[in-house]
C-alpha cells in the first residue's frame, strides 16, 4: 500500500481556483490508479475525479466535469487536481485515495488507501 498526504486546501470566494496536491509515499506509485473524493459535513463521501495508472486517463464526477481537472506526476509521485469555477457547494475535505491496478471505478469501497483530508471551503 501507499501513504498519502493532501494539502493545497484552505478558503477561497466563489469562482475562484484551488489546487490540490496528494503525495504517495511507498514503491511502484506509476502502477496505482488515483483519485478524489470529498466529505461535505452530513453528508456521504463522494467520488470527485480519478485517473487510471495505465495510459492517464480521467473521469469525472458530474457535479465537477468541465470545472476540475485531474493530473500526475509519477516521477514526483504526486497527483493534482485543479479546480476553477469553484462554488459554494464545494466546500468539503477532500480526500485522496490509491488503488493498485485499479480501473475507471468511483466507487469507495475499491480503494484501498486513503489519506486524511484537506478542508476546501468556498465562500458566496
Amino acid at each position: 500500500q501507499v501513504q498519502l498526504v493532501e494539502s493545497g486546501g484552505g478558503l477561497v470566494q466563489a469562482g475562484g481556483s484551488l489546487r490540490l496536491s496528494c503525495a504517495a509515499s511507498g514503491r511502484s506509485f506509476s502502477s496505482y490508479t488515483m483519485a478524489w473524493f470529498r466529505q461535505a459535513q452530513g453528508k456521504e463521501r463522494e467520488f470527485v475525479a480519478g485517473i487510471k495508472w495505465s495510459g492517464g486517463s480521467t473521469y469525472y464526477g458530474d457535479s465537477v466535469k468541465g470545472r476540475f481537472t485531474m493530473s500526475r506526476d509519477n516521477a514526483k509521485s504526486t497527483v493534482y487536481l485543479q479546480m476553477n469555477s469553484l462554488k459554494p457547494e464545494d466546500t468539503a475535505v477532500y480526500h485522496c485515495a490509491a488503488q493498485r491496478w485499479g480501473g475507471s471505478s468511483p466507487f469507495l469501497a475499491d480503494f484501498s488507501s486513503w489519506g486524511q483530508g484537506t478542508q476546501v471551503t468556498v465562500s458566496s
